[in-house]
């Protein structure tokens, strides 16, 4: 979390004794701005949130999901969905977001629907207001696969061969589909012209796990991050990342956070997480596929 001047800090701002008036430390006030490791929050920027959708009938049945092959979340997925959708609706951490995204794939289209009702605004007394719409954003969708779009992976490897991105980032997937490097170039111009259109807003964007690792890439001090690096994460469905955007600075905040998915084991059953309140999230674990 960002820290603000007067306020106990963490890092090297709690060891230097900022704003708690230890004698070891400077007091009052804070460290130099060039050496402090938490700055405040600018009033001035854009907080964009990064949902990946919950488990898809893609991700289990195997197929390449791209708008032919996607065909939406399988019920488990629905159900991861709706953990963190009962997380956000207890926390109010997400409510009053100024706008939802979407890729235009069913599976992240469907996860957008199953949380925006915790994203709308909460009045005086409880009231509460309507959520964003959902805005279809293709810059959003996961590497397109073009002629691969619908097949298995085996029929995939018998048309297209095996690329290995590793190796050569710039090979596109199959005809008419994307290369890693076009992939993660698409989703930073995406990212840009969102946070461009939102100063200052609370963003949510239904996506995929491709999508959160080009967002690191390119955000982020990566060597290589636009030509070609990849990081090979493990991002669980229905977890949020979730980025602070002030002009050209992007500060990461929270990657994978999943934490409305503990005590399931990640095999969909299991012990119920439980909230502060004591009312229990579903007992849904996460899935391993990326996409």
């Amino acid at each position: 979390m960002t820290g603000s001047a007067g306020a106990a800090g963490t890092g090297f701002d709690a060891l230097t004794g900022a704003g708690t008036g230890a004698p070891e430390g400077p007091s009052p006030g804070t460290p130099p701005d060039g050496i402090r490791t938490l700055g405040a929050s600018a009033p001035s920027a854009t907080t964009l949130v990064l949902v990946r959708h919950g488990e898809a009938v893609c991700n289990v049945s195997g197929v390449c999901g791209g708008p032919i092959g996607c065909t939406g979340l399988t019920d488990r997925g629905r159900a991861q969905v709706a953990v963190l959708r009962d997380r956000l609706d207890e926390t109010g951490e997400l409510a009053g977001a100024d706008a939802l995204y979407a890729s235009i794939l069913p599976r992240a289209v469907e996860t957008a629907a199953i949380l925006a009702p915790a994203l709308a605004p909460v009045g005086d007394g409880g009231t509460v207001g309507q959520p964003p719409r959902i805005v279809e954003e293709c810059g959003f969708c996961e590497l397109h696969p073009g002629a691969a779009d619908g097949l298995d992976w085996s029929d995939f490897s018998r048309r297209f061969g095996n690329p290995d991105w590793d190796v050569d980032p710039g090979r596109t997937i199959a005809p008419g589909g994307e290369s890693w490097i076009g992939f993660v170039n698409r989703v930073a111009d995406t990212l840009d012209t969102v946070v461009a259109r939102h100063p200052g807003a609370l963003v949510v964007v239904a996506c995929h796990a491709g999508v959160v690792e080009a967002s690191l890439l390119a955000k982020i001090p990566v060597v290589d991050g636009l030509v070609g690096a990849r990081m090979q994460l493990r991002t669980q469905h229905a977890s949020l990342t979730t980025w602070e955007v002030d002009g050209d600075a992007w500060k990461l905040i929270g990657y994978n956070d999943g934490a409305h998915h503990l005590g399931t084991g990640g095999t969909g059953g299991g012990a119920e997480g439980v909230t502060a309140s004591g009312r229990g999230w579903m007992g849904v674990g996460t899935g391993r596929r990326i996409g």
